[in-house]
């Protein structure tokens, strides 16, 4: 196998360490300003160092709207995690073990959906939601998203890897179909199920477009929408505005590093027998 010298390795990981300072230094800059202090915000030259000044961040918890945006947002990005692991598990399922005429092309046409940018999809979907009357609503905000062609695709890829015995044993113990998904299909492919609801919770969490454009009333909204009104209502005062942001990415960011290392096994199929 062919080795990098030592010069070109330190050169490589010098330039990842750069390109990722590069993406990580407006995150990490906004958090130096929450903590600033009023004067260390237009301090020249700036101060690079966060004075862990609560200020601003109890002020927007406590003199704000944030919990209940912030509660908006958990039962959204919830709500809509459990249907996409339903749907996805079902119809993967379905792909994967039944056989029906025309799956193949079904399944080129989920596959297809994939490719699709979500901005093509607004006027239809916007169309839908007011024909059915489900404008500025909690439903329209979930509904639409309660199906995951990425989430199909990948549990279609790992209910193919398991071993046909296993539901054979299953039916002659009376066991279903939906049944054996639940008890012994699900737990099997828990690298699809971690990746499936870290993907789709974090997708859901950062939702703004679509929101915005469907939703009038305050209380409903989610957290991205009501950055957009602070940033009206705080105007020029950075502290408060980027304690907001801080507020709405800490959680994301902190589930994020938590649950990495399963997103990388699930889509890499690491210890898993994807088909691929």
């Amino acid at each position: 196998m062919y080795k990098q010298s030592l010069p070109l390795r330190f050169l490589k990981q010098i330039s990842i360490v750069t390109v990722a300072g590069l993406f990580a230094f407006p995150l990490y800059w906004v958090v130096v300003t929450a903590f600033n202090t009023k004067g260390g915000v237009y301090a020249i030259p700036p101060n690079f160092i966060p004075a862990f000044h609560l200020g601003p961040i109890s002020y927007v918890i406590s003199n704000t709207s944030w919990m209940h945006y912030l509660l908006n947002t958990v039962f959204i990005a919830g709500t809509t995690v459990l249907l996409v692991l339903i749907s996805s598990a079902m119809a993967g399922y379905a792909l994967a073990e039944l056989t029906f005429k025309g799956s193949n092309v079904l399944f080129l046409l989920i596959v297809g959906v994939m490719m699709l940018p979500s901005q093509a999809l607004l006027i239809p979907q916007y169309a839908v939601a007011f024909r059915l009357h489900l404008l500025d609503s909690y439903t329209v905000q979930i509904i639409p998203f309660a199906a995951s062609t990425f989430g199909i695709f990948l549990f279609r890829q790992f209910f193919k890897s398991l071993p046909r015995e296993y539901w054979e044993s299953a039916r002659l113990e009376g066991t279903g179909h939906l049944r054996y998904i639940a008890r012994i299909a699900m737990p099997l492919a828990k690298p699809a199920v971690m990746t499936v609801t870290l993907l789709t919770f974090i997708t859901s969490w950062n939702q703004f477009q679509w929101p915005l454009i469907i939703t009038t009333s305050h209380s409903i909204q989610p957290i991205e929408v009501a950055l957009s009104h602070y940033m009206q209502t705080f105007e020029a005062n950075w502290r408060k505005l980027t304690s907001a942001v801080v507020l709405a990415l800490a959680p994301i960011v902190l589930l994020f590093l938590l649950l990495q290392t399963h997103i990388v096994n699930g889509v890499a199929g690491r210890d898993s027998g994807v088909n691929r």
